[in-house]
């Protein structure tokens, strides 16, 4: 196994695996500038054969169904053992699928719930998560723009419909439900 690229941030994660063009990818969800999930797509639709594995801190259920539907082929939390890494990376550089245990745990979890078990994050689309991620990070309108190639009124559709799918009222609100979602850390 060779490291061939190593990124601080989404674009330069994007654009290293351009360059570089490895057969796996290792993306960590939370990054600055673009956020994870959409590095997974991102370089899933430039590079379809560079496989990846989504290295994070994050056990929730929500991560692992997002980031699974984002294309990456495997999902490793920080908390598991190097030996899982190593064998999610050897898995999916065979062209397999590979979960650590935390994350095979959380998925089952979750395909265990019924309808009326679903969390209210569970009605957000990828995107309306990372403008919630971003809003709740302290970024402004025009900065989330920028970041996502949209504009700045359709920023504020996405707050709009955040809002009124949580129930919230203004951004500290939104933050909140940020916060105790860990879709941010305090």
């Amino acid at each position: 196994m060779t490291v061939v690229a190593e990124a601080a941030d989404g674009r330069e994660a994007i654009r290293k695996a351009g360059e570089s063009l490895p057969d796996v990818a290792v993306v960590d969800i939370s990054m600055p500038g673009l956020d994870g999930l959409e590095v997974v797509e991102r370089i899933r639709a430039a590079h379809p054969k560079t496989a990846i594995l989504v290295l994070t801190m994050h056990e929730e259920e929500q991560y692992v169904v997002r980031a699974i539907s984002a294309g990456a082929a495997g999902y490793v939390t920080k908390r598991a053992a190097a030996d899982q890494l190593i064998r999610g990376i050897r898995k999916v550089h065979e062209g397999g699928r590979y979960l650590s245990d935390a994350a095979a745990e959380a998925l089952a979890r979750r395909m265990g719930k019924g309808p009326a078990d679903r969390t209210s994050l569970d009605a957000l689309s990828t995107r309306e998560i990372q403008v919630l991620r971003s809003l709740a990070l302290g970024k402004s309108n025009r900065e989330i723009a920028e970041s996502y190639a949209i504009s700045t009124k359709t920023v504020d559709t996405y707050r709009f419909r955040l809002l009124k799918k949580l129930g919230l009222r203004n951004n500290a609100e939104l933050t909140r439900f940020a916060i105790q979602n860990r879709i941010i850390e305090p």
